[in-house]
């Protein structure tokens, strides 16, 4: 997971004497400062361990009130101990800046440790405070194998690791780096005291949320003025917390886009006047049934490998190549097969626009070990995946079956558990196999109804239906695997999927980022998204983004206008 970006301001880290110690008269006098600095811009990054409008929060309260001794105000650090920011913090690697500044404090809510367990080392040279109610509630949620008792269980480990570490000081705040973690600089803190609650009257202490708000307004009095912010997956506490003048933001390093339309598109529009800048400069020279081109100039910087290129023109000749090589200021091009013509149909299936000729050229490669697309309903990604692959399977005998799996996400109401086999339950979920087969099925030129029957036996054979929930520890061999769907699952869970691929295997991960049915995610943080970003350069990785659909005019106005 990319490092979180960077600070913007230099500042003093918590000096022991803000824990331990004793009251003084002089603390009424210090808390009438108040922090001056504006909220930071960022965008919103929700996928969230809890987030109140999603999974309403039920974590439990400590059941007898911890004694704490009251604390008096943090000193001024001496200058001496300052140090320069180098990148902001709590931001994905893809956003840093390089900026100076005061170092911040960030207290983190309960659910950011139990969505991103590592997220004590992601937030650079600024220091973190932990409340104790925060502790408790990792202690309520650490039973259990769901994902969010695994997380709280690690986030548990962590901490222990570092009030272990050799030469740990509580009091004085424990460094973050001490076991191994040398991107974090900052100190850890726990609630070691009672804080001033200046909360309203109308918000109940007995809940955490308020408890949590009472120690940010407490820290910000207290170390004014030094920012103090709040980091928390739960949207109804940020608007609690602005409502009351506090700085906070969502926790924002789980997310790899902030903006959905920056995500690579995997084809690339050469400008109008290409030709006539290249034009002369251009070496071409022909190999087999394809055209190369080796070009240079502006345009080579902003190319990937396997990214496709296409050049259109009134009265020009028309240009559609795939990037083969890059070198320094230097590519090569390789004109394209033409799947939209029938004597190349693949099973019968004929592209019928740019993109699905793009996405066809990679599924029939069989140097292109992973392929990803994305696109919009009807767009033809299911169809396309599974006549590439009972091609290279019942003809070219190049994998010797498909394996087909998707994350089980409801649309609506779960409709409770389903009978039968593994590959029985898995039935209702995979009518889109059912129907995309049919149209296949009808492909077949004048077998009749016994050779289509016996050809759809033959389909049906070569085809598995494989659960997710059983993925681990396997290997697939020589195995055409697609993952419909993949736009539920978590960047975790496509790892866990893409790592099965043994020799020979060949991936493809299909999905429409605007139809994220898990709660928690978002097309930002989808696994989707983070495999398109992670693979794209990579020579044996291509994706398209499909931008027309193909399955009826209702279905392409409906897409648009619902």
């Amino acid at each position: 997971m990319p490092l979180p970006p960077a600070p913007n301001k230099r500042a003093a880290l918590l000096p022991a004497e803000a824990y331990d110690a004793p009251a003084r008269s002089s603390h009424k006098a210090a808390r009438k400062t108040e922090a001056s600095g504006s909220e930071p811009a960022h965008a919103e990054k929700p996928q969230a361990a809890a987030d109140d409008d999603l999974d309403p929060r039920g974590f439990p309260q400590p059941v007898h009130p911890v004694a704490f001794r009251e604390e008096e105000p943090a000193a001024e650090r001496p200058a001496s101990r300052r140090r320069a920011s180098t990148v902001a913090a709590n931001e994905p690697a893809a956003r840093k800046k390089r900026a100076t500044g005061p170092s911040k404090l960030f207290v983190l809510d309960t659910n950011v440790l139990m969505h991103d367990p590592m997220c004590l080392f992601r937030f650079e040279e600024h220091d973190i405070f932990l409340p104790m109610i925060v502790l408790e509630e990792l202690d309520g949620h650490k039973k259990g194998t769901t994902e969010v008792a695994r997380n709280a269980r690690q986030a548990s480990r962590s901490l222990d690791a570092l009030a272990g570490a050799q030469g740990a000081d509580i009091a004085a705040g424990l460094k973050l780096a001490s076991t191994g973690h040398a991107e974090a600089g900052g100190n850890l803190f726990f609630q070691t005291q009672a804080l001033a609650n200046h909360l309203p009257p109308s918000l109940p202490q007995g809940k955490a949320d308020n408890q949590i708000l009472g120690v940010v307004q407490a820290l910000r009095e207290q170390h004014a003025p030094r920012e103090v912010v709040l980091v928390s997956k739960d949207i109804n506490m940020r608007v609690k917390a602005r409502a009351l003048g506090l700085d906070t933001e969502d926790y924002r390093n789980d997310k790899t886009l902030d903006d959905i339309d920056l995500m690579y598109s995997g084809s690339l529009a050469l400008p109008p006047d290409f030709w006539a800048k290249h034009g002369k400069t251009v070496e071409s020279w022909q190999s087999g049934q394809h055209t190369f081109y080796r070009v240079t100039g502006p345009v080579v910087p902003s190319l990937q490998i396997n990214q496709f290129v296409y050049f259109e023109a009134p009265g020009e000749p028309s240009l559609y190549a795939r990037v083969t090589e890059i070198r320094g200021k230097t590519a090569v091009l390789r004109t394209l097969k033409d799947y939209g013509h029938l004597k190349n149909a693949v099973w019968g299936v004929t592209t019928r626009n740019r993109e699905q000729n793009f996405a066809m050229n990679l599924l029939m490669d069989p140097e292109v070990d992973f392929v990803s697309l994305t696109g919009t309903a009807g767009t033809g990604k299911t169809l396309m995946a599974l006549a590439a692959g009972l091609t290279q399977v019942l003809d070219d005998r190049r994998y010797t079956e498909i394996i087909m799996t998707r994350a089980t996400v409801s649309v609506g109401e779960d409709i409770g558990f389903l009978p039968g086999t593994e590959e029985e339950k898995m039935g209702p979920w995979m009518g889109a196999l059912d129907d995309n087969l049919e149209v296949l099925g009808k492909t077949d030129n004048g077998a009749g109804e016994w050779g289509r029957a016996a050809t759809n036996e033959l389909i049906r054979s070569r085809i598995k239906i494989k659960s997710m929930n059983f993925m681990r520890g396997r290997t697939f061999l020589n195995k055409y695997v697609i993952i419909d769907e993949a736009q539920n699952l978590t960047p975790k869970q496509m790892k866990t999927l893409i790592t099965r691929a043994g020799p020979g295997t060949k991936i493809i991960c299909m999905g429409n980022l605007a139809q994220i049915d898990t709660p928690y995610l978002t097309e930002g943080s989808s696994g989707l998204t983070f495999a398109v970003d992670k693979f794209k350069g990579w020579p044996h990785s291509g994706h398209i983004t499909l931008a027309r659909g193909e399955r009826s005019r209702l279905a392409d106005f409906a897409s648009e206008a619902l």
